[in-house]
């Protein structure tokens, strides 16, 4: 079971920001086959890389509405209260922040932690620092978005540019519902997807923890 998991997991359908890569991958492997395979082979590893790298696998996220599911794949790095990015509008009060790295091996998805209205989205350029240190909150790139639930509650998602990552993604929209766990983005090549949490509700994670994006919980609206 574990073994078909994988490779579910390996073989899944990319997601279409990856199209154009595995196109000029594909592109060199034929010219490879004309020009000589010194060529070819650094083609189709460029191609396998990209199919890995922008795999794009179905997630189930939890029943339960009022969950706070993990944005993304990977493995936290940070849990502490901090204020959050002035572009978002959330106040200055610290509020409890989850930050999940995502290395080159894990699915680069974005996904919306909450069911939720989109009411803004703001993109604030920055350095490229490796997106595992804590001043990439701060100093990074970055694209804000922050999602108001049924509740009134008002979250905020953050994605994160790093050493590598030059390029962030978000196809949402200021108005637009979403499902918690549907897909909104992606971020080439190794970022970090922060999460601030309203005032009085606590992260249910810790530092090191591995998460699944759309199905970890990471804390909870009701609590």
């Amino acid at each position: 079971m574990a073994l078909a998991e994988s490779l579910r997991m390996v073989l899944a359908k990319p997601h279409r920001a990856g199209y154009p890569f595995i196109a000029g991958g594909g592109a060199v492997m034929v010219l490879g086959l004309f020009l000589g395979g010194w060529l070819f082979w650094p083609g189709a590893m460029f191609t396998a890389f990209c199919l890995y790298f922008f795999r794009d696998p179905e997630r189930v996220p939890p029943e339960q509405r009022s969950a706070v599911v993990a944005p993304a794949d990977g493995h936290v790095v940070s849990v502490e209260r901090a204020t959050a990015p002035a572009e978002l509008g959330l106040g200055e009060a610290p509020l409890w922040r989850v930050a999940i790295f995502l290395s080159v091996i894990d699915v680069h998805v974005n996904r919306s932690p909450v069911h939720g209205r989109v009411t803004r989205i703001a993109y604030h350029p920055g350095k490229f620092l490796s997106a595992n240190l804590d001043k990439a909150s701060e100093e990074n790139e970055r694209n804000g978005m922050v999602i108001e639930t049924m509740g009134g509650r008002l979250v905020g998602c953050v994605q994160i540019a790093g050493l590598v990552a030059r390029r962030i993604l978000c196809d949402a929209r200021v108005g637009q519902q979403l499902n918690a766990g549907e897909r909104y983005g992606i971020i080439r090549f190794g970022s970090r997807t922060d999460v601030y949490l309203p005032e009085g509700v606590m992260p249910m994670v810790r530092v090191g923890q591995t998460m699944v994006g759309g199905e970890t919980i990471i804390a909870d609206l009701g609590a």
